[in-house]
This record gives structure tokens, sequence and C-alpha cells, in this order.
């Protein structure tokens, strides 16, 4: 099939992943090459050559500056490359156009194109996401990352598909014993709704040293909130590349997992599991579907002592159960089946759209 993706711009989809999104976006369209589909990736321009990219805009991502000219730029940008691209997209010939952006404008002039859409939704609802699929007056397939992310977009579109995301397990490989010396864990992007601070603060409460990993995305969070908490048993060890980032998290004895806000998935959790480290997590958004008994431990979201006790009893849990449960719910050739069956639904409706009313049906999808 001839398969268009649109990234978002805001980071590049290459390694080191800024975040779930990045890696989730690099992941889809480099396995749906691999099982011989024609890819177009539609992203920013230091993306990962191998996926067969077409870059439409430089990165975006200049909030850290907390300079609001620059985040103006950075606003028009995005929506010129988008306005261009989704444009251009009327005299391009794919089967599907898989929009896994965050920005309105994909969803909003998809009525425009005669190729069929599938947006997923990877997070809840905020103002200029809504804003487009209220405009949207076509026919717009939506898929949601977990079954929370359906709800809260329930009031404003209907959700055709749940499709958990899933992670590559080779890069996650199993590590049946934790490192000598005990340690937690917490890795991600360094913002205020990923919770490190309570994070930090929990891992103290138990006792237990910390080891943090991940890109520093909002600096003034991390001077004010995260650097006075470090020392002591809390260490910032950097932006770790995939191999550096599972090797540290299958040390750990458990990871905790600390959203401020509804998480939509948290891949961050499948990721741990597949090294075989239990988790200690907010029960928040779409993060208790992720867990089970054998493999994780809730906490109350905010609540400090809880997230303390939850990760001392994390840690006792079975690691080949953490593995395990991984493998059946966590595996990314799971999640590229799923959207395959949907990009074949959709090429197929649309080509039995074109054929002329009576006539036989001679076509197929690949």
């Amino acid at each position: 099939m001839r398969i268009a993706i649109i990234a978002h711009l805001k980071f590049p989809i290459s390694e080191p992943f800024a975040g779930g999104l990045e890696m989730h976006t690099h992941m889809l369209a480099r396995s749906l090459r691999e099982r011989g589909h024609d890819i177009t990736l539609f992203a920013s321009t230091r993306s990962d050559p191998a996926l067969g990219v077409e870059a439409i805009c430089d990165e975006t991502s200049l909030f850290e500056t907390g300079i609001a000219e620059a985040n103006d730029v950075a606003f028009f940008r995005e929506h010129h490359a988008y306005l261009k691209l989704m444009t251009e997209l009327r005299s391009r010939s794919f089967d599907v156009i898989h929009n896994n952006s965050l920005h309105y404008l994909p969803i909003s002039m998809a009525e425009t194109l005669a190729t069929p859409v599938l947006t997923t939704l990877h997070t809840p609802p905020f103002c200029w996401l809504e804003s487009g699929v209220r405009l949207n007056r076509g026919p717009m397939t939506y898929v949601a990352v977990s079954q929370a992310t359906a709800d809260m977009w329930s009031h404003v579109a209907r959700t055709d598909h749940v499709i958990p995301n899933g992670i590559d397990l080779t890069h996650f490989p199993y590590q049946p014993v934790a490192s000598a010396t005990p340690y937690l864990v917490w890795y991600g992007r360094i913002v205020p709704e990923k919770g490190l601070d309570y994070a930090i603060d929990a891992a103290r409460l138990a006792g237990l040293p910390l080891r943090i990993a991940g890109p520093v995305s909002n600096q003034h969070y991390f001077d004010e909130a995260i650097a006075p908490r470090l020392g002591a048993n809390v260490e910032y060890v950097g932006h770790l590349s995939h191999r550096e980032l599972a090797c540290l998290v299958g040390g750990a004895i458990a990871a905790l997992c600390t959203p401020r806000w509804e998480e939509p998935y948290g891949l961050v959790i499948a990721e741990a599991l597949a090294c075989g480290t239990p988790v200690a997590a907010f029960r928040r958004g779409g993060v208790p579907a992720l867990l089970n008994e054998d493999c994780g431990v809730l906490a109350q979201p905010d609540d400090v002592a809880s997230l303390a006790s939850a990760a001392l009893a994390a840690s006792i849990l079975s690691r080949s159960a953490c593995r395990a449960h991984a493998e059946r719910y966590c595996d990314a050739q799971r999640m590229v089946d799923e959207y395959e069956a949907v990009y074949r639904q959709l090429a197929l409706a649309s080509v039995l759209a074109c054929e002329p009313q009576n006539a036989p049906l001679v076509a197929s999808v690949a």
C-alpha cells in the first residue's frame, strides 16, 4: 500500500527520541516499510531519512526559551507547513493518509482530500486540536491509543477504533535480575505534566536512590523544581540512547510513572515491563489498563506517600511476570497488525466508492 504518515514538527522523528510520540511514529513508519509498504513520512528536517522522509519544516520546539515572539514564529511555521502539505496532498497519490500529528489543519482540511484519512488521538482534548475536530465536515476515522483517551474525546468525536500503542520488544531486552545496587528509575520528557518532582520526593520517602533520564523539555521547570532536588542519591543521567536507556531501566528494581495529567497511554510503562522492571504509577488516564497486580502497583494521584508505598510494593514483584505481560499486551507488531487492518478497510472502501454502480468488483488492496 502507498501510505502517507503526517508527523508532528516540534522534534525530529529520530533517535534519541524527545518523547513517546516520536518513538511511536518512527517505529510505525519503520515497521510498515519492513512489511513492504511504500511509506512517505512528512516530518521535520532532522528526521531519520531511512523512513522515507519528505521534510516539510524545521523543528519548531522553541517553547523552552520562554520568549513569546519565538513561539509565535514556531506557530506560524507549523501552520504554513501543514497548510502547504494539505494543499499539495490533493494532487498526490496515496491509498491512505495517517495523521499522527497533534495539529488542527490535517484534521480540519481532510475533507478537501479524495484519499481516506485516519487520525490517531494521542492526547486528551486541547483547544487547538479540538477546534480542528469540530471544524471537520468530511469523513474521518479516529483511533484512540486507549479507551480512556477515547472516553475523553467522546464529547467531540466518535472513536472508530482503540489501538493501544506498542513498543519494539527487541529494543527493550528482558533483564531477569536487577542491578546489585538497588535503585528506582524515572524517565521521560522533563516537563511539569510528567510530575518528576513527585518521583524524587517519593524515592526519598521510600529511602531508595533514584536515577532520572530524559530530555529537559522545560528548562524553567528543571531549574526551579528539579535541580534543587538533585543530589543525595537522586541523579540525573541525561538524555540517553535506546540501548543506554534499556540498560538503565532494566537495572532498576522499579520504575516510577507520575503523570499530573490524564496520561493517554504510558509508553514508559510498556518499556519498563519489557525490561522486566515492575512499575509504580499514579492511577490516571490509560495507566490502569496497562498494569495488573502481577506487574505494577497503582498509587493515588499526586500523593507522594502513596507513591512511595507503591514503589516498595512493586520492587518485589516478579520480573518474569512483567516481561510476559509486555509480550502479551505491548508488542508493536500487534499494534502494526491492527493499523494495517484499518488501512486496508479504508482503502478498499475508497476504491468501492469510486466504482460505477452495479460494476463487477475487480479491485483489491495489496
